[in-house]
């Protein structure tokens, strides 16, 4: 169980997610998303979510690769507060998915960034980054 103050045990698996990150296939999805998924609406992002969407296959390894890891950080196993520091694009994700998380999750899946949205709720900073990482989505968006 991860300590209040992270130890070398939460660094590796830090260190380990970093370099899970840095295999082609996840590097590439991990473009997409940030480059080519910018959903204006709900249509918009629950398109993604129907298998022949060419980005699909990129969101899916990208929503769960971060919800994996925050659930690392949920249930004890890895530091919040070190994850929080490290989990800016599974931010990202949780931004372009807050406009619509209350529908999707009423309409698709129930269980829709929770690990994230959990995050955020009990580090004071991942909100702080969350908070920073919607305003500069919507700068992007103008």
């Amino acid at each position: 169980m991860s300590a209040a103050t992270p130890d070398a045990h939460d660094a590796e698996l830090i260190l380990r997610l970093y370099d899970l990150r840095r295999e082609p296939v996840m590097r590439q999805a991990r473009s997409d998303m940030f480059a080519k998924f910018n959903p204006k609406s709900y249509e918009d992002f629950t398109a993604v979510l129907k298998f022949d969407h060419p980005l699909n296959t990129a969101y899916r390894m990208v929503s769960s690769y971060w919800e994996m890891a925050a659930g690392f950080a949920k249930h004890g196993s890895l530091n919040l507060g070190l994850f929080a520091e490290n989990c800016g694009e599974g931010l990202f994700m949780l931004a372009k998915a807050l406009p619509h998380l209350e529908r999707l999750r009423k309409e698709q899946s129930p269980f829709a960034f929770v690990n994230m949205e959990w995050a955020v709720k009990n580090s004071p900073e991942a909100a702080r980054r969350l908070e920073f990482t919607q305003a500069r989505l919507a700068k992007m968006a103008k």
